[in-house]
């Protein structure tokens, strides 16, 4: 799908190679935005909002690395900002709700400002009959594009700003990688890194291969190289990025495993801490256990979606692994890491769910006792296998199990957690606490907060913490004097 209106001259003069490309037309689109803040006599503002997951966010901070380079020089919120951008999720139908109901607010306000400008990416974007809502009911929304070409934005940006209707500019899929763009990360001590786009998995439930297309590898060069470069820049701690983590390298030219890709970051001089997300079971191998079972740097944390308990319910999912193939995985992650934090994912609903599936994940939820879960109501997603299958299950039904997994979840999580009262742990000091000045708040090695008295000089340190009291699900701790 591609309707975008172009300066011929513009397009003919810009390099073809990127990102040598998209740096020319950055270049363009600064033209344009010290213009506009000329007329309108200040700098121009930007806000760029993002729903969903960690993928999302780090897209996010490519978007603003841009706006920056092309004049954008504050952040404010939505309704004052002269370009806004909705990084929306399409995960669950609910997501697509929100986006729609703010944009309706957005209308009106543009009306008011015809300079400001509205852009919408991401997956949902990905959805043919979300764009045509888009085209036929908000036509004052400025550019809209998908998951594939983000790269492109300063190019598409460009397109906008010259055009007097809406850019469009979707692509189904790509096997392109765009190195070396600007990104502006929202911390200065830590951020995500992708190491790999798209996903092959097709769980029954999920939307994401359909708008985030099909796996592709980054070279572990790049990697490197980036890593390398944020580590000068002040970072400690890295996220690595994937929808299956755990399958990074196959479709490279030569190829190397997630496990051997840990070892060779792990080599970085100053990187502190390493983590990553999300790990598919069904492809997490010994080779990768016993690389963190004897890793200084990667985080005792390890996100492992179960989404449900039941085999049955498992093989409808098209998951790849059953109940008991899941719960040995965990009992060998705990033997080689036994001060790992295992968190998950579980769906609740899933069509076809008995009350005895049910019970098998309660099963698993009592025996893998995991620090934390996210708990969702299985979302009918249109385009998904799932979303047409028979004996969806009924709604006061869902919400009955939903409370009941949710009452077992957080029992558990609240004992597991308490299991470090009294202890020293190494925090990365994250910021100011949020409900009191006084209290910093920082982040241990297995993911928990921990709260504790100090100042703004200490974000971004490593620091030694007494964890005084557990509150549940956070603690309250004092530095440690040496």
């Amino acid at each position: 799908m591609k309707e975008i209106i172009e300066n011929v001259k513009l397009v003919e003069n810009a390099p073809l190679e990127e990102p040598a490309r998209q740096y020319y037309f950055m270049e363009k689109a600064k033209e344009y935005v010290a213009e506009m803040s000329e007329k309108l006599g200040r700098p121009l503002t930007a806000c760029v909002t993002t729903f969903g997951c960690q993928m999302n966010s780090r897209d996010s901070e490519k978007l603003l690395g841009i706006l920056e380079k092309v004049g954008y020089a504050e952040e404010t919120d939505e309704e004052k900002a002269d370009f806004v951008i909705y990084n929306t999720c399409t995960v669950r139908e609910n997501a697509n709700l929100r986006v729609y109901g703010r944009l309706g607010q957005l209308g009106s306000i543009k009306k008011k400002n015809p300079h400001k400008m509205i852009a919408l990416c991401g997956c949902m974007m990905q959805e043919p009959e979300v764009v045509e809502k888009l085209k036929k009911s908000y036509r004052f929304v400025d550019l809209i594009f998908g998951t594939h070409n983000i790269y492109k934005f300063a190019e598409l940006l460009t397109s906008a700003i010259q055009s007097d209707r809406t850019v469009i500019d979707i692509w189904k899929d790509t096997d392109k990688i765009v190195e070396d763009l600007p990104v502006e990360r929202k911390y200065p001590f830590k951020s995500g890194v992708n190491i790999m786009f798209g996903c092959n998995n097709f769980c029954s439930y999920c939307i994401v291969p359909y708008v985030r297309g099909r796996e592709r590898s980054r070279e572990p060069k790049a990697i490197i190289r980036e890593i390398e470069r944020l580590v000068a820049d002040g970072v400690v701690e890295v996220m690595l990025l994937g929808q299956n983590v755990n399958s990074y390298g196959k479709n490279l030219e030569e190829p190397m495993t997630f496990a051997q890709l840990l070892q060779e970051i792990e080599k970085i001089e100053g990187l502190e801490r390493i983590r990553f997300m999300t790990s598919h079971p069904k492809d997490l191998s010994d080779e990768l256990i016993e690389v963190m079972s004897k890793s200084k740097k990667i985080c005792k944390h390890l996100h492992l979606p179960v989404q449900s308990g039941s085999s049955r319910i498992l093989k409808l999912m098209n998951r790849h692994y059953n109940k008991e193939q899941y719960l040995a995985l965990a009992e060998k992650i705990r033997k080689a890491v036994p001060d790992i934090s295992l968190t998950t994912d579980i769906i609740v609903g899933f069509p076809g769910e008995t009350e005895e599936d049910f019970q098998e994940t309660l099963d698993v939820v009592r025996k893998v006792r995991y620090d934390s879960a996210f708990t969702f109501i299985y979302s009918k997603r249109t385009g998904t296998p799932a979303a047409v299958m028979e004996d969806q299950i009924p709604e006061d039904v869902v919400k009955d199990r939903f409370n009941r997994l949710l009452h077992e979840v957080q029992t558990i999580s609240a004992e597991q957690c308490a299991i470090h009262e009294g202890t020293v742990q190494t925090v990365l000091v994250e910021c100011v606490n949020e409900h009191d000045n006084h209290l910093m708040t920082g982040r241990m090695s297995n993911n928990l907060l921990v709260h504790f008295p100090g100042d703004e000089s200490l974000i971004g340190q490593l620091v030694d913490v007494h964890l005084d009291e557990c509150k549940g699900f956070y603690y309250m701790g004092r530095i440690e004097s040496n």
